[in-house]
Order: structure tokens, then C-alpha cells, then sequence
């Protein structure tokens, strides 16, 4: 049988006075008790939900933002979501998946269970309401590879190798969001702002992060393709002239006809940052 305490009860186990745990109720940060008569109720939801608010709040949110958090979180949505991460944004929009879809996604084999079951587990699908959903970028992006013909495992043994790697550079911003700005946030426990800035703060950083991993990874790929062009004959000499050599490269392909050159000494460096902009070539 469900614990029942009585607000006093209540008050007492948790550590704060009576009219406190009434004040949370009005505020919208603790559920309503059951009621007997004329006699209220409380069980060990409400003690989970009292020393999770108590823990909010030593780490500096105010009760609004409590309330927000709580209420977004009772209503199934993501921390991500509440802090404007992107849940439902263009291509993070979760799209249903239909039959034809997943043939289009498995155009070399047969449809089996087993790839849908591996693309939930690797959190590139969900299973909601009787159908699978994916994110818009997953499908678009997985067209394209059904395109090229590359065989879905190979595609999921890419991915699985790609989150390890993003899981490792957003725990790097974490870690930078925790050292830097967190401090400053956990001291102004009063501010009735505080989850308006704990957003703003999070969004600024995702899209920082995304846009160095973006720029990360061409530069990467741009090494890669040279590397590949190299170790199979591919780069323009004096006695080998490919036909793509006389037309205008894509970005991704600049390295190949415009090498880094050598690294620049210290002394360089230094006399370029005492030079200033001053005399800049003509390009």
C-alpha cells in the first residue's frame, strides 16, 4: 500500500515548513495531494518531487524556471526541447516512416526486422504509436547513401563510429558550459530569469558546436580526399593531366590543386602579429 503523509508528516521528513510545501503547490512545482475528506494526503511521489525541486534550486533555478522545467517534462518533452535545443526544428523534426520508405532506404536486400531494431538502438528511429519515426536528416541522409548503393549495415557501422565521436565533442561543450558559465548561473539563485539564460547560454553553444563540427569535418574529408588521391594516382603531374584538372574544383576538392604549403616558424608568426594588417598582398 502507497505511503501516506499528512502536510505536517510531509514537512517533516523533507525538512521545510508546512506553508512552503503549500506555497510549491500554488506555484505549480508540486502536484496536487489526495484528498480524503477533508484531509490531504501525500506519498513518496510528492518526497521525489520536493527533493528534486530542492535540488534545482541549490543549483542556483529560480521556482518559475522549476515550474517550467517540471511542467514541459510531465507533458513528455526533452530537457533539449524545454532549453531550445532543436527538438522540432527543420531537419530534427521526427517524420513517420512508411513501408515504402524503408524499401526505398533497403533497396539491396530484404526488409528484416533486425535493421529496424538496430537504427532504434543506435537512436537513429523511434517507435511511436504503432509506427517508426525518424528524423528528417536520417531519412534524407540515408537516402542518399540507399543511392549509392552502400548496404545498410555498412551505413550503421558508420554512424555507430560517427555518434561515438559527437558524443565525445558534446561532452567537451558540456564540460566547457559547466566551467565556465555554470558558476556564475549557480550564484544568481534568485534571478527569475535564470532558465531564459541557461537557454540562451546552451542554444549559443550548440550552434558554436555545430558550426566548428561542420567546419571540422570538411577540413577532415578535404585531408581525406587527398590522402585517397594520392594513394591512387589520381593528383595532376607533368606527365598525367586528368580531365577534371581544367575544370573549377568544389570546395571540397580545393587541397588537391592548393596545397597548405610548409608551417611557418615561431619567428614568423611573430613578426606577422607585430606587422599588423599593414602592406597586406594583393591576392
Amino acid at each position: 500500500m502507497p505511503e501516506s503523509l499528512t502536510i505536517d508528516e510531509l514537512a517533516a521528513r523533507i525538512g521545510l515548513p508546512s506553508s512552503t510545501i503549500r506555497m510549491y503547490q500554488t506555484k505549480g512545482v508540486l502536484h496536487a495531494p489526495r484528498r480524503q475528506g477533508r484531509v490531504a494526503y501525500y506519498d513518496a511521489s510528492h518526497v521525489e518531487r520536493l527533493t528534486l525541486v530542492q535540488r534545482l534550486q541549490q543549483r542556483g533555478f529560480s521556482l518559475p524556471a522549476i515550474a517550467e522545467l517540471i511542467s514541459a517534462r510531465e507533458k513528455g518533452e526533452s530537457v533539449a526541447a524545454v532549453l531550445g535545443m532543436g527538438e522540432t526544428e527543420g531537419p530534427d523534426d521526427w517524420v513517420r516512416i512508411k513501408v515504402r520508405d524503408i524499401k526505398h532506404l533497403i533497396p539491396m536486400g530484404d526488409v528484416q526486422p533486425r535493421l529496424l531494431l538496430r537504427a532504434m538502438r543506435l537512436g537513429l528511429v523511434r517507435w511511436k504509436y504503432g509506427w517508426p519515426h525518424a528524423r528528417r536528416w536520417a531519412l534524407e541522409a540515408g537516402g542518399r547513401l540507399a543511392g549509392l548503393r552502400v548496404p545498410s549495415d555498412d551505413v550503421m557501422d558508420s554512424f555507430t563510429r560517427l555518434r561515438t565521436a559527437t558524443d565525445a565533442v558534446a561532452a567537451d561543450f558540456v564540460r566547457l558550459f559547466e566551467r565556465q558559465f555554470w558558476p556564475e548561473l549557480a550564484r544568481k539563485a534568485g534571478d527569475e530569469n535564470q532558465l531564459e539564460n541557461v537557454r540562451a547560454l546552451l542554444v549559443e553553444l550548440t550552434y558554436t558546436a555545430e558550426t566548428a563540427v561542420v567546419g571540422t569535418l570538411r577540413e577532415s574529408i578535404r585531408d581525406a580526399a587527398e590522402e585517397f588521391a594520392s594513394r591512387h594516382g589520381l593528383l595532376p603531374s607533368d606527365d598525367f593531366q586528368p580531365a577534371w584538372a581544367e575544370q573549377p574544383l568544389p570546395p571540397i576538392a580545393e587541397n588537391l590543386m592548393d596545397p597548405a604549403g610548409d608551417l611557418p616558424s615561431e619567428q614568423e608568426i611573430e613578426r606577422f602579429l607585430l606587422k599588423g594588417d599593414e602592406d597586406e598582398p594583393d591576392r
